[in-house]
Parts: C-alpha cells; sequence; structure tokens
C-alpha cells in the first residue's frame, strides 16, 4: 500500500502536469473542436475555465486517494487590519521588486516585450469579464494549487521548508515559461519566493489569494488604459 508521502509525491507531480497542460495544450485542444482562426476572447475564457477543472481533479485526487485534508496547514485567523496590511506590503515587494527585476533582465538581455503578452492585450481591451475572471481564476487556482498544495507536502515529504518555498516558487516559474520570455520566468518566481514565505510564516491563503487577484487586475487595468509597449518594464 503506498504511503502517505507516496500519495502527495504522485498528487505534486500530477497536479503540475495538469496545470502544464492546461496551460500549454489546452487551447489548441480547444481550438480542435471550435476552429478559431486566433486568440479570441472565447477561446481564452475557456483556457482558464481548463484550470478550474484541474482544480477540480486534485480536489477529488485529495479525497478519495490521500483521503485527508486538502490543507496539510490549517488556515490562520487574523484581523481586517492585518489581511489589510499585508496584502498592501506583499503587492508592493511584487510590483516593486518584479519591476525591478524584468528592468535588469530587460537591460543585459534586451529582451523585448512578450509576443504573447501582446496578443493577449488586444483580447483584454474592454473586456472587463474578461480581466476579472482571468484574475480570479489566477488567484484561486494559483494559490491553492501553487501555495496551499504544493508548497506544504513538499516540506513534508523531505522534511525541509526550505525545499517547500524553493520548489513550488520554482514550479510557478516555470508555469509562467509559456509567455516566452525570461522575465516571465524569473518574476514569478520572484513572487512565488515571496508568496512562499509568507504563507509558511502565516498561514493564510485568503490573503495570498486575495493579492494575486489585485497584482493581476491592477496590471490587467493597465494594459488596458495604456499602451502595453509603455508597460514593458512591468
Amino acid at each position: 500500500m503506498m504511503s502517505l508521502n507516496g500519495k502527495y509525491s504522485v498528487g505534486i507531480v500530477l497536479t503540475f502536469v495538469l496545470l502544464a497542460f492546461a496551460m500549454l495544450y489546452s487551447i489548441p485542444l480547444i481550438n480542435g473542436f471550435f476552429h478559431f482562426k486566433t486568440i479570441t476572447a472565447d477561446l481564452f475564457f475557456y483556457n482558464r475555465l481548463s484550470l478550474w477543472f484541474v482544480l477540480i481533479l486534485v480536489l477529488i485526487y485529495n479525497f478519495f486517494i490521500e483521503n485527508r485534508s486538502f490543507f496539510v496547514w490549517e488556515d490562520k485567523k487574523y484581523s481586517a487590519s492585518f489581511y489589510l496590511v499585508a496584502i498592501i506590503c506583499l503587492y508592493l515587494i511584487c510590483a516593486i521588486g518584479g519591476a525591478f527585476l524584468n528592468g535588469i533582465i530587460m537591460l543585459i538581455t534586451h529582451e523585448k516585450i512578450s509576443d504573447k503578452l501582446v496578443q493577449l492585450s488586444s483580447i483584454f481591451k474592454n473586456n472587463y469579464f474578461l480581466i476579472f475572471f482571468t484574475c480570479l481564476t489566477a488567484g484561486v487556482i494559483e494559490e491553492l494549487l501553487m501555495r496551499a498544495y504544493i508548497q506544504p507536502r513538499i516540506e513534508k515529504i523531505y522534511s525541509s521548508p526550505v525545499l517547500g518555498i524553493i520548489i513550488s516558487a520554482l514550479l510557478f516559474g516555470i508555469l509562467h515559461s509559456t509567455y516566452g520570455t525570461i522575465g516571465q520566468v524569473v518574476v514569478p518566481f520572484f513572487i512565488g519566493i515571496v508568496f512562499a514565505l509568507f504563507y509558511k510564516k502565516y498561514s493564510n491563503i485568503k490573503i495570498l489569494i486575495i493579492c494575486h487577484f489585485m497584482f493581476d487586475f491592477i496590471s490587467l487595468m493597465l494594459m488596458n488604459l495604456i499602451d502595453i509597449k509603455q508597460l514593458s518594464a512591468f
């Protein structure tokens, strides 16, 4: 009979593979049914919807195979003022740190803004429902799976908080490689480290979900209002 750590290991691999498949191959797969000629708002919506399906599959695995609570670490409760300060601080650290790292990468490599982001900027233009749904999906799915699910399980398997933080952040960065630039891997890796450190210390996934949503929402709203090429540093 498989040990609990064995079940956790399979769950981690399953989660990452399913997320990678949804991000890399769901668009061509969906396109096989609907025959979109380019990436449209509808096609991207179905792509984001596939991530919710991944969450459902992981929840099913957790319930029937692991037979343990989805949350290895119980969520701690904090005051409303703590929520507010934590969200603002996390946002500023990620926004300023991410912009600084991206600026250095662009200076060294002369890397241009991601072609995929430029392409996506057109489908987000004035499509506030898609912006909201995209940010909600990223906040809920990525935090529940990368932080609440993967991070504590890696820590338990290897008895190492450091490996839990680094590996979960590394996987988080790799998942964003679909955008095709170095910056879109390094910056998410940095944000993954910040979020993982916070989750280890404070064990509150709701704060991370809200902050992740806010970070993406502000970014997409700025992209919607300003020419994306002027936002290349961010």
